[in-house]
């Protein structure tokens, strides 16, 4: 299934880039968004992409562009984003974008283990899994029912957080739980029939939580919030899009807190979604909410 780029249009159009803009495309994903954005920069301007995942920049259509912005691929966690600008000696940008979301492929084929019905390995992980401190594989098997629960409850809101937790631990003392499909199954068996979601997988809510939990995903949101209005030129914008609650409330309560200062302006005082078009086409668009705060003046004046 072809991955496609949510709220494209909308997040670019924010971002009010010129064509010498300095721009960061905090989560490169799929590269959708990266287009978009360097077809409004001309060779005066710079793009940087970031992405935790090295194979989401192998492919990057830029390694095969003559012309456009001068461009920098980085394969790190958005968290960094204070350091890798300054390995790259730039200290203010025109514009960041992060798209919290995933590409299609790293379900499908990344072999991670995200994949409700693949036989991989358990992990999780952006990276590489030897270079993570814990993987989804060590959770399930070896972390107590009570930190499972917690994870699952914390991080994906999920009620039958306790039923599910003393399912794995069930089932992990007969047989160690190796594989995405294994446990996705044992989930689902934990959520009572009839209080199963209509529209999505039994076990999306406690995959979200393993992830979120392996990765530190609002850990990293946190530090690049904090970081990244702080490199913004004067009428810079930030624009995130996030995917579920946890994501919108951390960019929601900065954003409000950075809109009481003086030395900035909320753009999006509600979130904006997708129109219906893009609904029809893409339903995964459906959960995206998009975000964004501008720069009026520097901390010195």
């Amino acid at each position: 299934m072809e991955h496609i780029t949510v709220l494209k249009q909308e997040a670019v159009t924010l971002l009010d880039l010129k064509p010498d803009s300095v721009v960061v495309d905090a989560t490169y994903g799929a590269g959708g968004h990266a287009a978009a954005i360097c077809e409004r920069l001309d060779e005066r301007g710079v793009y940087i992409g970031i992405d935790a995942d090295e194979t989401a920049l192998e492919s990057s259509f830029l390694h095969r562009q003559k012309e456009g912005p001068q461009f920098h691929l980085l394969h790190s966690n958005f968290s960094q984003l204070t350091e890798l600008l300054g390995s790259l000696h730039i200290k203010r940008v025109d514009a960041i974008l992060a798209d919290l979301g995933w590409r299609t492929d790293q379900f499908t084929t990344g072999g991670k283990g995200f994949s409700f019905t693949s036989d991989e390995p358990l992990h999780m992980t952006y990276g590489r899994a030897e270079d993570y401190l814990f993987t989804a594989h060590d959770i399930v098997n070896g972390w107590a029912e009570e930190d499972i629960a917690n994870v699952i409850y914390g991080y994906g809101e999920e009620r039958y957080a306790r039923k599910i937790a003393r399912a794995i631990v069930m089932e992990r003392a007969q047989t160690p739980i190796q594989t995405a499909r294994q446990l996705a199954l044992l989930v689902s068996a934990a959520v009572p029939k009839g209080r199963q979601p209509q529209r999505t997988h039994p076990a999306t809510k406690t995959f979200q939580a393993l992830r979120i939990a392996v990765n530190d995903e609002l850990g990293a949101l946190e530090k690049f919030l904090s970081d990244a209005p702080a490199v913004l030129a004067p009428g810079g914008v930030l624009a995130v899009i996030s995917f579920h609650s946890l994501e919108d409330r951390q960019v929601k309560l900065a954003f409000r807190e950075l809109a009481h200062t003086e030395h900035f302006d909320l753009l999006t005082k509600k979130p904006i979604t997708a129109a219906d078009q893009e609904l029809k086409e893409n339903p995964r668009a459906r959960s995206a909410k998009l975000r964004a705060i501008k720069r009026i003046r520097d901390l010195e004046t």
